[in-house]
């Protein structure tokens, strides 16, 4: 827990990067949670990030400089530590993927009749409402 991160999409992070803060949590732990730092909050640095060239820029395009993850579902520190980690991960790996670059596409051309179909409809009910004297 407190070396270096791999995820599972391969970028390291290093333990430089990691701040860890721990509070009283609210969530499971009985009275118990009023008296141990349970919770946990997670600042990750994604300027020391060890990721090729593209994929820092589409981090920190999506993510920003910091990142931060509050976890407090469990009871232990421990576990609570762990989820912060897999939520790190998963969320790093998320960012990482490239957007698809979209694929032009051309209207139907049932698409294209029917709207001209309504575009004439339209034209036609606004026509019968106008007065057969102002035809120019």
């Amino acid at each position: 827990m407190d070396g270096d991160i791999l995820t599972p999409g391969g970028i390291s992070i290093p333990a430089s990067a990691l701040t860890w803060r721990f509070s009283h949590g609210t969530g499971p732990g009985g009275q118990g949670v009023n008296t141990t730092d349970s919770r946990v909050e997670l600042w990750v640095d994604l300027s020391a990030l060890d990721a090729g060239p593209g994929v820092a820029d589409r981090l920190r395009a999506a993510l920003g400089d910091r990142l931060r993850i509050v976890v407090s579902t469990e009871r232990s520190q421990l576990r609570n530590r762990e989820e912060a980690v897999r939520r790190l991960a998963d969320r790093l790996d998320a960012a990482a993927v490239p957007e698809r670059p979209r694929t032009p596409t051309r209207p139907t051309r049932g698409s294209v009749r029917d709207r001209l179909d309504s575009k004439r409809r339209q034209s036609e009910r606004k026509a019968a409402r106008r007065d057969p004297g102002d035809a120019e």
